[in-house]
């Protein structure tokens, strides 16, 4: 990233308490892209704006891609241990398993082999790979059931955050 700009806010509401972040990428040296099923998808671009979720008491993180346009061009959920705040920035305490959500509706799920292999050496206890794999589960369940509260509160942030600059 050449130029960017990054702001964050506490937000709580009745569907919603944690940290929002923002990230407008301004200019990037080149593209980035990734693959998914043998499909290629830029995720970050001239003009992307990177949008991350913090949910209070939750084992997720979602980090929503708009393009140039505004259109969403992925939801990207990390399966986590716990959110948390050092330094006034919010982070997460990532538990390998991930879930990507394409505007779709198809559904990736990434990275089982690594939450495995963390059990097998001993990075994670059994309780904390319990945890991952609930989670996930409950991820999925959300989304299966249009249930998942990020397809609409991502828009609805994202518009409060650029807003409040």
């Amino acid at each position: 990233m050449v130029e960017r700009h990054y702001q964050q806010r506490y937000i709580e509401t009745k569907d919603y308490c944690g940290y929002v972040t923002l990230l407008h990428v301004k200019e990037v040296t080149k593209p980035l892209w990734t693959t998914y099923n043998s499909k290629q998808l830029c995720i970050l671009n001239n003009g992307y704006v990177w949008l991350q979720h913090f949910p209070e008491g939750h084992h997720h993180s979602v980090t929503t891609t708009f393009n140039e346009n505004g259109d969403i061009v992925q939801w990207y959920i990390d399966i986590c241990l716990k959110n948390g705040v050092d330094n006034n920035i919010p982070y997460m305490d990532d538990l390998f398993l991930d879930i990507v959500l394409l505007p779709t509706g198809q559904v990736i799920e990434k990275d089982k082999d690594e939450l495995e292999e963390a059990l097998s050496l001993g990075v994670i206890s059994r309780d904390y790979y319990n945890l991952a794999w609930r989670e996930f589960y409950k991820i999925l369940e959300q989304i299966n059931t249009n249930t998942f509260i990020y397809s609409h509160l991502s828009l609805v942030h994202k518009e409060e955050l650029i807003k409040a600059t």
